[in-house]
């Protein structure tokens, strides 16, 4: 082998050539590592997968928007959808804790009972459509469950098909007629050609729900120490509550003269009842997962759970919300 020339450097031995590429890959490596790192502190602090309760929150925000502002009659498939699902969980649900609640037949008439509400109102008949609808819904999954006597092994004794009976009646308020409500809402007109149509309303309401549940998650991250309920819903907290609050109340004084043309005490109003509202369905759906035993009613949503997880504040505000823009037009004040 040839020595080499007095003073020049010596070779470099195979292993000692430096590769960055290998360099590149454990930079990329370590970044993952500290990106999951972050991660995981998130989500066990926030108690989600947030990146993908991000992501279905954009999802379901979009369809929402598309099927309110751009296609209006949209709205009634995707409050249908909703409604069928959350229909299909929560009974489903039931029926695990030893119900018999007929399930298919709960989500069909709850589907239903969508478009007559909608059309109902939008010929004016304000909310006689939705009142029939859940009524006719409740008749035929009772008529079902009584039917289903006829089958030895669906046969309970007369208590538990009381309860049944019952438990049947609960979805279909709780969710078909609570829900309905912003169908209803949705399908009026305001009195004067240039009133601002029943659809802003609904999305301002729901802005203000969904700034409800942002302002006490975020809060009470940030600053929650007092627990609100501890023995129904051990994460919330009364710093969260009160934050809740004050972006409810600031998301209502920002969208009532600017999306809703009404003064500003009125989106006061709104915030403040939506919020308190919106907290109280949120217990209610906690109080029901304690009940039944389980911790989601479903997992068919990445980092949210199921419907029913998302929806527990927006169900009974849907209520209120169409009262406030019944109230206001009664008063002429919209």
């Amino acid at each position: 082998m040839p020595t080499p020339p007095e003073g020049s450097p010596a070779p470099k031995a195979p292993h000692d050539r430096h590769d960055p590429r290998a360099d590149i890959e454990a930079g990329l490596r370590e970044a993952r590592a500290q990106f999951d790192a972050a991660n995981e502190a998130i989500n066990r602090r926030s108690g989600r997968n947030l990146p993908a309760a991000i992501g279905i929150g954009i999802l379901l925000g979009g369809a929402f928007l598309v099927s309110l502002i751009i296609f209006k009659w949209l709205f009634i498939i995707f409050g249908a959808v909703l409604i069928g699902f959350t229909a299909w969980e929560l009974t489903t649900a039931i029926r695990v804790a030893g119900r018999m609640t007929p399930r298919v037949v709960s989500v069909v008439v709850g589907v239903l009972a969508a478009p007559v509400a909608f059309f109902a109102a939008e010929r004016g008949l304000s909310v006689e459509g939705l009142w029939l609808g859940t009524l006719g819904a409740i008749v035929i999954v009772s008529l079902w469950r009584l039917g289903e006597l006829a089958m030895p092994s669906h046969r309970t004794g007369a208590k538990n098909v009381l309860l049944d009976i019952g438990a049947g009646m609960f979805v279909q308020v709780y969710i078909t007629f609570m829900a309905g409500f912003y169908l209803v809402l949705t399908a009026s007109s305001g009195p004067h050609h240039d009133s601002v149509g029943g659809e802003y309303w609904t999305l301002a309401c729901m802005i203000i729900v969904v700034a409800t549940d942002t302002g006490a998650w975020g809060t009470g991250i940030w600053l929650g120490k007092h627990k609100l309920a501890p023995n129904i819903s051990p994460g919330k907290t009364w710093e969260g509550f009160a934050g809740s609050i004050v972006v409810a109340i600031v998301a209502g004084m920002i969208l009532a003269p600017l999306m809703l043309h009404v003064p500003i005490w009125i989106g006061i109003v709104m915030g403040l009842l939506l919020a308190l509202v919106g907290t109280a369905g949120d217990l209610t759906e906690s109080l029901i997962k304690r009940d039944l035993g389980i911790k989601d009613i479903s997992s068919i949503l990445p980092g949210h759970g199921g419907f029913l997880d998302r929806l527990d504040s927006i169900l009974p505000s849907a209520a209120v919300a169409y009262a406030i823009y019944y109230v206001l037009g009664v008063a002429g004040l919209r």
